[in-house]
């Protein structure tokens, strides 16, 4: 069992790595994003935009999580993300 246990805290851990990845990936995305708002005069925050993406990734929740859960998760990211681009925003 002790085996067992550890071997699926080493794939949590691998999962978590690939996770950090492409949350970074995202960034860079957002923070690209950000560079073309700000060159256009656009405001960083877009309520519309966050909400269709709730309700897309919503939409497409896969078992075991929940829509709820879903939701959470990439509210918190895209809050970070918002942070994150509305900082750069300001500092250039």
């Amino acid at each position: 069992m002790k085996d067992r246990l550890e071997e699926l805290r080493r794939e949590i851990d691998e999962i978590d790595d690939e996770i950090l990845k492409w949350v970074a990936r995202r960034l860079e995305k957002v923070l690209a994003v950000g560079d073309i708002k700000k060159q256009c005069g656009l405001d960083a925050y877009d309520p519309d935009r966050e909400r269709r993406i709730l309700d897309r990734l919503a939409s497409r929740t896969l078992a075991p999580l929940d829509p709820q859960a879903v939701r959470r998760v990439f509210e918190r990211l895209i809050d970070e993300s918002r942070r994150a681009e509305q900082l750069r925003m300001r500092s250039e």
